[in-house]
This record gives C-alpha cells, sequence and structure tokens, in this order.
C-alpha cells in the first residue's frame, strides 16, 4: 500500500540568478472509480496501491504532535490512532512491510508497531495525510454512507471488546482490532468507487431480503469479504488478524466474536427493535454462556444504553 510521503521540501530558489522559486506541482485530483472492475485481482491491484484516507480528526491531531513529539509516546499514539480503522489499516500495513526476517512474530495491534518503529520514524514515514471529508466534500450522500460504516465499525470493536473481555480472551486487542477492521474493504468502496456503493446500498433499500453479498456480487463482481481477505494477504497483515476477520471460519470463537459484534452493530445502528436482535442475543450468550437476559444487560452496559 502506498504510504504518505513526508510534505516535499519547497522547491530551490530559482537557478541562481535570482528567479522565482518553482512551485510544487498541484496533486491530480480525485478520479472515482465509476464502473465495476472484472474480478478480485484488478480490485486487489486498484485498493493495495490506493492514497487511502483517513479521518480528519487523526490527521488534525497527527500535526499537532507532529509540531511537538515529546509530547507523545506510543501508548498515547496507539490508543488515539487506534479509533480511525483506516489510520490502524495504514499502519499496521506499514508495520508489516517494514518487518526484519529476524522478528518471529507479526505486530499485531498499533501500540506494538509504534513501539517497535519508534515515533520519530512514524512522523517521518507518515506526513500530512489525506482524508476522507476531502475525498468526499463534494459527496454528501457518499460521506453519508461512509459515516454509517464508521459508526457501525466503532460500536462492532466495543461490543467485541467486551466479549474478548467476558471471556477472558488473551487477544482482547487483536479481536478490538479485527473488528474495527472487519468491514474495511467497504469503508474503501465508500472512498474510491462511491457510485457503486450508493447502487450496492440502492438495491438492499429496494429489497430488504437481498443479502449483502448478493448485491456486491451483483455490482462489484466480487463480494467484499473476499477482497478483504486478499488485501490483507498482499500487504502481509499479521495472520492472526487475517483469520479473526474471516467470517467463514465461523467455528472459532474469536472469530465468532468478531461476527456477532458486527452483526450486532448492524441490526441495532437504527434501533434495538431490530426483529433480527434475540436470535443475536440468543448466540451472544451461547459463545459466552450466558442467558439472553444476562447477554442483553451486557451489551447494553458495553454500549453505553441506560
Amino acid at each position: 500500500m502506498t504510504q504518505s510521503a513526508p510534505p516535499a521540501a519547497s522547491a530551490p530558489s530559482g537557478n541562481g540568478s535570482g528567479n522565482p522559486p518553482i512551485p510544487a506541482p498541484a496533486p491530480a485530483p480525485f478520479q472515482p472509480l465509476i464502473r465495476p472492475l472484472p474480478d478480485l485481482a484488478a480490485w486487489t491491484a486498484r485498493f493495495r496501491d490506493m492514497e487511502i484516507p483517513v479521518l480528519a480528526s487523526t490527521a488534525e491531531q497527527l500535526e499537532l504532535w507532529r509540531a511537538n513529539e515529546d509530547a507523545v509516546d506510543a501508548h498515547l499514539l496507539g490508543e488515539f490512532l487506534s479509533k480511525d480503522p483506516l489510520m490502524t489499516l495504514k499502519l499496521l500495513a506499514h508495520a508489516a512491510s517494514q518487518r526484519s526476517s529476524r522478528l518471529l512474530t507479526d505486530t499485531e495491534t498499533v501500540t506494538a508497531a509504534l513501539v517497535l518503529m519508534g515515533i520519530t520514524p512514524f512522523f517521518k514515514a507518515f506526513g500530512v495525510q489525506p482524508t476522507v471529508e476531502q475525498r468526499l466534500a463534494d459527496r454528501p450522500d457518499a460521506f453519508a454512507g461512509m459515516q454509517r460504516v464508521l459508526h457501525r465499525a466503532e460500536r462492532a470493536a466495543r461490543f467485541a471488546l467486551g466479549f474478548a473481555a467476558h471471556r477472558a480472551d488473551p487477544d482482547a486487542a487483536i479481536v478490538h482490532s479485527a473488528a474495527l477492521l472487519h468491514d474495511f474493504s467497504e469503508m474503501l468502496l465508500w472512498c474510491d468507487a462511491p457510485d457503486l456503493a450508493l447502487e450496492i446500498q440502492r438495491r438492499q433499500e429496494a429489497d430488504p431480503a437481498l443479502r449483502s453479498v448478493a448485491a456486491q456480487r451483483a455490482v462489484l463482481n466480487v463480494e467484499l469479504g473476499d477482497l478483504e481477505q486478499a488485501l490483507m494477504r498482499a500487504w502481509h497483515l499479521p495472520e492472526l488478524l487475517a483469520h479473526i476477520v474471516d467470517d467463514k471460519k465461523v467455528h472459532d470463537p474469536q472469530v465468532r466474536s468478531v461476527m456477532l459484534a458486527v452483526r450486532l452493530a448492524r441490526h441495532t445502528a437504527q434501533s434495538w427493535e431490530n426483529p433480527a436482535v434475540p436470535d443475536d442475543l440468543i448466540e451472544i450468550g451461547e459463545l459466552m454462556s450466558l442467558s439472553p437476559a444476562h447477554t442483553l444487560k451486557l451489551v447494553h452496559e458495553v454500549d453505553g444504553v441506560v
């Protein structure tokens, strides 16, 4: 994945003859993808090489800290960045690309990646970041769709962390990251091909019985889950993280924690009265050996529902 370069150095002041500085060329305007690509390989190549934007709040805070690196350490920076799924994705992919063959384990969390990298090298590797808000400034419909996915991811990560903590899972931090990143390919789609993302949304709104994967195949020629796994392999993301994100490994308790957290976040995005919620609570209760009533109490506490 292409990382943001540090801010370009100023152009030299002329050629020594007093000429004014030559301005740096303006970046090329964003050209959204408006037609589906033919297959998984084409989609993987497109997203693998795209410049991924991050949330504006992330970009702004990074610039404040860049001006005073002594004010931040790996744990503070990691806690902040791990709230942004796209920045989390960029950082883990960068850490994987820099991983030494001498290391026996992957850097599976944002904080671990920052500890290994160091604060100054992090700021050198990640210059001023492009933002989702800039990318979708003239597409309020697409930005609203992106916001829904981001909000769902944040809630799913909280649910998954709550499930992992209840189960005393030693990989709770990785389970949290997996839930946060579970739908990252959908986020990239909203950023890079908003018209196609909106078409999927339109079809599902017109036919509530239409499954997400069927709509994705019809519009994109691929399923986003398959694209996600292909990208994680292309970026050499940690194997454990890729495993936990894979819904097809449904019998693994960590995978189920993430899958059920994402499902609950999706079903309760508008209201806890969704008719699918009781079935979600039964499955979550089976995972954690709790009754549906106690499961509801737990998930309400995690979600901040009074």
